[in-house]
């Protein structure tokens, strides 16, 4: 349900709300948040609240430090972990100069913009997240180890699933937050787990994954571990993935029907080089790729999971495509807003597809290999790719692309 400014204050007013958390995330994804009191909340809704923006990675100097959160009163939550008397919500923001200027670094403000680029150009895009996290135990100090919570495997249960519990508290969390998994399991590493998501616009999508990884960490830490989002935490053992689910519709009224997705992933498949800096941030994101499902090329087929791109057997509204090289250290407005922009490159130019590789990249020889693209093999090759791409300068802002690239 989407409530107004003044619906928000109402509940304020009614449930004992004691805390209002206004959250917004760094360029890298981190979420960040400030607390204020409900007699604050008309000013945070009128004007805005100031923050220091000079702290915040990516978000500028001392000179101008100023910046400004708007709560979005749509995106309000009740936090389950916390005290039910004197309760604490949530609301994420849009970010601003003094000025009312929307700041150009602000990840969520970039998403709004391609989703309402895609919507003028007629077309709707859903997304759907896979992530994956690791479970540690913590040591005598409570600080995190590299110590798994459990040995089990692929979609073992319990006892040997030791996170059992662990994720039913999760999704039980996220669902009293209005967000709503489709499933869970345990994954192949030890102490590896995996939650997904149902499809939502790419707004809601993104915010859910953010929520997600804070309500992971909330819950491990509240069972005495550490939730660890990395992309390669254990060098000898499989990788997290983000793994991103997403469908394109023609908007009603605006042309005829088709199938708009082959398109799609042949714009995606030309772009993934320019945006894989984006998909996969750090070092340790390309000790993650080519290893343990984790995909090496630049290719898509049907069901194929040593593929970039596969499409999962499904039908009707749950038919979609899921791009596997991205990890949980993106930030998903980022991710997001480029396979938008991707996405209509590709159903704009009408790209066609190039032949499904149906055969397993994992044991493939050399000769076969070398027919097919690599992805950028290292964090600086993928800065270099999108530092001199006109597809990335066309859709972020140069300070953000600098940051990402060490310029």
């Amino acid at each position: 349900m989407k409530y107004s400014a003044q619906e928000v204050m109402q509940y304020i007013r009614e449930e004992d709300v004691k805390f209002i958390r206004l959250a917004f995330c760094d360029i890298y994804g981190r979420q960040k948040n400030i607390s204020v009191m409900p007699s604050e909340l008309k000013r945070a809704f009128g004007c805005g609240i100031a923050i220091d923006a000079s702290a915040i990675a990516g978000f500028g100097g001392e000179v101008h430090s100023d910046l400004f959160l708007h709560p979005d009163p749509a995106t309000i939550a009740v936090l389950p972990w916390r005290p039910e008397h004197g309760r604490v919500v949530r609301m994420f923001c849009d970010i601003t100069y003094p000025d009312g200027r929307p700041f150009e670094n602000d990840a969520r403000t970039i998403l709004k913009r391609a989703a309402a680029d895609a919507e003028q150009a007629g077309y709707s895009f859903a997304f759907g997240s896979e992530m994956e996290f690791y479970l540690f135990k913590l040591d005598e100090n409570g600080d995190p180890t590299r110590q798994p919570y459990d040995h089990a495997g692929y979609m073992d249960i319990a006892p040997e699933d030791r996170g059992e519990n662990v994720r039913r508290e999760i999704c039980l969390t996220l669902e009293q937050m209005g967000i709503f998994p489709e499933g869970s399991h345990h994954e192949e590493g030890p102490g590896q787990n995996e939650i997904d998501f149902r499809y939502s616009d790419p707004l809601s999508a993104a915010d859910n994954a953010i929520t997600f990884c804070s309500v992971v960490k909330a819950i491990a830490d509240r069972n005495g571990l550490c939730a660890d989002f990395s992309p390669k935490p254990l060098p000898d053992q499989p990788g997290s993935g983000l793994h991103i689910n997403m469908s394109v519709h023609r908007l009603a009224g605006r042309g005829r029907h088709e199938d708009l997705m082959p398109a799609m992933i042949a714009g995606v498949l030309d772009k993934i080089t320019d945006m894989t800096v984006f998909l996969n941030p750090t070092q340790s994101s390309y000790s993650r790729l080519g290893n343990n499902k984790a995909p090496r090329y630049i290719t898509w087929s049907s069901e194929n999971r040593s593929q970039l791109i596969r499409i999962p057997a499904a039908v009707d509204e749950y038919r979609r495509a899921e791009l596997r090289s991205s990890d949980p250290s993106a930030n998903p407005y980022i991710a997001f807003s480029l396979l938008i922009y991707a996405g209509l490159h590709g159903i704009q130019k009408r790209l066609e597809l190039p032949p499904a590789a149906d055969l397993n990249l994992f044991t493939a020889d050399a000769q076969t290999l070398s027919h097919y693209q690599m992805l950028p093999r290292t964090l600086e090759e993928a800065a270099a790719a999108a530092a001199a791409s006109p597809f990335i300068t066309s859709h972020l802002p140069r300070s953000l692309i600098d940051s990402y690239c060490g310029k």
